[in-house]
């Protein structure tokens, strides 16, 4: 893909890969040496450039620290079987970070500054891409207002920044959470469905609530009635009942999660039957009392997925059968991880390998 303003690079003059536990990578510990930065002013984007990893300069006015318009993508690197990388539906990740930096109103990052610039990066700190199962290089976009004006107002000027950093896999012990019927985490007609810093802000009084109370998340339910499951704290919420992949429909209010969309994918490839619905509390309920629902689990980029072992709803907890390498979510995400390494077919044509 051809820009019409080349990349420049400037590398470090020392890496800090020696630094690196590969063996106990948690999530966020690390980033690698380089970044990718551009500026949008003046109408338009300027010529991207990938630096050292370093803090970033801004005004006390810069826009996004008053009104919040700040958006940010979450996806991955992985080393395949053959030793080449992939970058995992990177596509995918634009398109959702167009709508997210619409619906906020700000500058669209245009496809070529995202993905060449990301090829370009990637390839650069390719060495931090790690190779342990479950592992991956986590890949962070994010764009924020930076004009540097207190007035209230749509900034006329961003910053578009990618930085990278292995990671370990999220959420491997069974999750506790808690249905919450008090607190909302998005309203329809609102910014549910983008990906922007809001909305992630607005959640963390109701989890700090619920992880006092002994939980580690939240079960999100819709904000006009309280009574439909929407999201998994951070993550897209899924159900197997009755043998079936249930989930709730996308909406303006739910986030439109690439690891979501790639799992349902692959249990319709496995033949496993998939329902994007409403759930209800009640429904829920009544699968616990008749023994149906067998697996719950969140689905997002850092975790793949996140088992849950006990929901509490209206402060009754139930508990969901113990789960094995047979369940349904652990044969998706291995299925998955599969043709994220070259060892299963990307027939889908999600791979965009280095």
């Amino acid at each position: 893909m051809e820009l019409t303003q080349p990349i420049s690079v400037q590398r470090v003059q020392q890496s800090r890969l020696q630094e690196v536990d590969f063996s106990n990578l948690g999530f966020g510990t690390y980033v690698a040496d380089h970044m990718l930065v551009c500026d949008y002013k003046q109408g338009e984007w300027q010529a991207p450039a990938i630096m050292p990893f370093g803090n970033l300069t801004l005004s006390p006015t810069s826009l996004a620290l008053h009104y919040g318009q700040t958006v940010f993508e979450g996806m991955k690197a992985f080393r395949m079987q053959d030793g080449r990388i992939n970058l995992f539906r990177v596509h995918k990740h634009h398109e959702r970070l167009s709508r997210s930096l619409d619906r906020m109103a700000m500058a669209i990052v245009p496809e070529d500054v995202f993905v060449e610039g990301l090829r370009q990066l990637i390839s650069l700190d390719k060495d931090w891409i790690p190779t342990a199962p479950g592992t991956a290089l986590y890949i962070r976009p994010f764009a924020y207002a930076s004009e540097a004006k207190f007035g209230v107002k749509v900034s006329d000027e961003y910053k578009f920044v990618i930085f990278s950093g292995p990671v370990a896999a999220a959420f491997q012990k069974p999750l506790r959470v808690r249905v919450e019927t008090q607190y909302v985490r998005a309203a329809r007609g609102g910014t549910g469905a983008a990906k922007c810093g809001g909305n992630y802000g607005g959640a963390f009084y109701p989890t700090t609530k619920a992880k006092e109370a002994g939980y580690d998340q939240v079960l999100w339910t819709d904000a006009k009635e309280n009574k439909y499951i929407e999201e998994s704290g951070m993550m897209n919420a899924v159900f197997v009942i009755d043998g079936t992949v249930v989930t709730p429909p996308l909406s303006d209010s739910i986030l439109d999660g690439v690891t979501r969309d790639s799992l349902l994918t692959v249990a319709r490839d496995l033949g496993i039957p998939v329902e994007e619905r409403l759930v209800s509390i009640e429904e829920l309920e009544k699968a616990f009392r008749q023994h149906t629902i067998t697996e719950a689990f969140g689905a997002g980029t850092a975790a793949i997925v996140a088992p849950i072992g006990t929901i509490c709803i209206h402060d009754i907890d139930y508990q969901l059968p113990a789960y094995d390498a047979q369940a349904i979510m652990f044969r998706l995400r291995d299925q998955l991880e599969a043709i994220r390494t070259g060892q299963a077919a990307d027939k889908h044509h999600w791979n965009y390998v280095l």
